[in-house]
């Protein structure tokens, strides 16, 4: 089921993936109303203005009257606005509680029972998993870093209503008009291309990644298939990016020969995170990904041509 002419509401929209979203959005003919803080001083939405169905609005996601003038009418709230990130999150640990989970708290007591909210989980909540078996969303979680706890925690609210559907979403990569280069492919692509060489800590710990594009096609496939996929988490993922870090490099190294990497016998990385995750359950909804891991690599290469200033990041 798909009704262009809904009203949607995107909170943090003017982020990574809310940049990406709010313009998908707007090209299906959506109304749609951004509300950021611009904390980073960002113009991703310039392009979004020309859109006579674009509204945006400059303020806090925590402030219980802007929130409940902008609920009211929406049909669908995608609560995007968030410390996004370990590093922030440990250095500005009550924004990110105020933030990631307080105003969670807000908006499950705005909303009327027939709006459908699509949140943006994470699927680092699964901090550590079982060796040689996959993180399917059944599996218990165990948040390591304060981020996780709170997306968490926020999930956990949000899925006890009956119009919520959950996108356990794997790590960003790829080229957005918000910029972050501190995701992990991003930020490694950008070493190859700026330093030609990177140290890296407990290579083989693994995760999974997935381009931005997808992450907003995920949230579409969600708003058109909302009949059957209410009530549930899905790991939104790339089948085939279940990788450590070392892994990682050695598909960089392919695509840029310059690069070298190594692996420090001491040190220890500060996100602990260990995990693979199956995506069944999102692809037996029809959901497909169109970034492949190569796909994205060759669109940073680019990127990197055009930017080359270290401020595009959370940290």
């Amino acid at each position: 089921m798909l009704l262009s002419h809904e009203k949607v509401l995107i909170t943090g929209g003017a982020g990574y993936i809310g940049s990406v979203l709010t313009l998908l959005l707007l090209n299906k003919g959506f109304h749609v109303t951004v509300l950021d803080n611009f904390m980073y001083n960002q113009s991703s939405l310039m392009q979004c203005c020309s859109y006579k169905n674009f509204e945006v609005v400059r303020g806090d996601c925590r402030d219980e009257i802007l929130m409940a003038e902008l609920v009211k009418d929406k049909d669908i709230i995608i609560p995007i606005a968030a410390l996004v990130g370990a590093p922030i999150c440990k250095k500005n640990k009550l924004a990110a509680e105020t933030t990631n989970l307080g105003a969670i708290r807000l908006l499950f007591n705005l909303l009327s029972k027939s709006q459908l909210v699509l949140y943006p989980a994470t699927d680092s909540s699964y901090g550590v998993g079982e060796k040689g078996k996959y993180c399917i969303e059944n599996s218990t979680l165990h948040p390591i870093s304060y981020y996780s706890i709170t997306k968490a925690e926020a999930e956990e609210i949000l899925l006890s209503r009956e119009h919520t559907i959950s996108l356990r979403l794997a790590t960003g990569f790829g080229v957005s008009p918000r910029m972050r280069l501190d995701l992990l492919i991003n930020n490694f692509v950008y070493r190859a291309i700026t330093d030609r060489a990177i140290v890296i800590f407990e290579g083989h710990f693994k995760r999974n990644h997935t381009h931005v594009q997808d992450m907003a096609k995920a949230f579409l496939h969600g708003i058109e298939n909302r009949d059957t996929m209410t009530g549930k988490p899905y790991n939104v993922g790339l089948e085939e990016a279940n990788l450590s870090k070392i892994e990682l490099c050695e598909f960089i190294q392919k695509i840029i020969p310059q690069f070298t990497f190594l692996e420090a016998p001491i040190g220890e990385d500060p996100d602990k995170r260990n995990y693979c995750v199956s995506i069944e359950r999102i692809l037996s909804t029809g959901f497909r990904t169109d970034w492949t891991l190569e796909d994205g690599i060759r669109e940073l290469i680019k990127c990197y041509t055009i930017l080359q200033h270290p401020r595009y990041s959370n940290t």
